[in-house]
C-alpha cells in the first residue's frame, strides 16, 4: 500500500485552486477539504448576524456559535459545505461574500478557529486541501507543496464568467476590481499572509487546460508519495 501525504495547494483568487484540488483527491482516492468555503462559510455567518468585521469582540463571541462540516452529496458527486447544519454551497459563491470575506479572513481569531478545525481534519493525511496559507501556516510539513498563480487578466475573465453563469449581474471591470482588493489584502494582511512556501511548485495555469495541469500536479504528487 502506498504511502498517504498532504498536498497543500496554495495562490491567488480565481486560478482554479479548488478545481485543481478536488481533482487531484479524486484521481488519489484522498479527502479534499475546502478551506476557502471555510471562510467564507464564516464570512456569511457574520453577514447574516450584522456583525462587522471592524467588531472584533463581537466577532470573537460569535465564534462559538459557528460549525462548518462538508458533506458528501452523492447525485452531485461532490463535497458540500454546511453552517450550523444549512446547505449554503451556493450562498457563499455569492458576490456578497466574495466582497467581504478577505476583511474577515483577516482577523486572527476566525483564522485560529478554521486552522484548528483543518489540522484536526488532515491528521491522517491523504488529504487535498486549498487556500492562502495551507502550505505556510497550516501544514508547513506537506508533502507536496503547490502554489498556483495566473495572470489577472485570465483571473478576471473567468471569475466573471463564472458568475455570469450563475445569474450574477455584474461588470468584468467590478470583478477586476474585487480581485484586485482581495490579493491586496491577503497579501498583506498581518495574519497568515498569503505568500508562497519556499518548497512550493509554482504551477502557472495562464495557457494551461484543465487536463495539462492536473497532469502536472499528478506527475508532482506521484513523486511526492514515492519518496515516502
Amino acid at each position: 500500500m502506498s504511502k498517504k501525504i498532504i498536498v497543500a495547494i496554495d495562490g491567488y483568487s480565481s486560478c482554479g485552486k479548488s478545481t485543481m484540488a478536488k481533482a487531484i483527491a479524486k484521481s488519489l482516492g484522498y479527502s479534499y477539504i475546502d478551506t476557502g468555503a471555510m471562510y467564507r462559510a464564516a464570512t456569511l455567518h457574520m453577514l447574516n448576524n450584522q456583525i462587522p468585521a471592524a467588531n472584533i469582540e463581537a466577532v470573537k463571541s460569535e465564534l462559538q456559535h459557528l460549525e462548518i462540516r462538508f458533506k458528501f452529496n452523492p447525485e452531485k458527486q461532490v463535497s458540500e459545505t454546511y453552517l450550523n447544519g444549512k446547505n449554503v454551497e451556493s450562498e457563499i459563491r455569492t458576490m456578497r461574500v466574495a466582497e467581504q470575506v478577505s476583511n474577515y479572513a483577516t482577523i486572527k481569531e476566525i483564522r485560529v478557529a478554521m486552522v484548528s478545525q483543518q489540522q484536526q481534519m488532515g491528521k491522517k493525511k491523504a488529504v487535498v486541501l486549498d487556500g492562502r496559507d495551507i502550505g505556510t501556516v497550516v501544514f508547513p510539513e506537506a508533502e507536496l507543496k503547490i502554489f498556483m498563480t495566473a495572470s489577472n487578466a485570465i483571473r478576471a475573465q473567468r471569475r466573471f464568467a463564472e458568475l455570469k453563469a450563475k445569474g450574477e449581474e455584474i461588470t468584468l471591470q467590478e470583478v477586476e476590481n474585487n480581485l484586485a482588493e482581495r490579493d491586496r489584502i491577503d497579501s498583506t494582511r498581518e495574519e497568515s499572509p498569503l505568500k508562497q512556501a519556499k518548497d512550493a511548485k509554482v504551477l502557472d495555469n495562464s495557457h494551461l487546460n484543465q487536463t495539462e495541469q492536473l497532469e502536472i500536479a499528478l506527475n508532482w504528487a506521484n513523486e511526492a508519495i514515492n519518496r515516502q
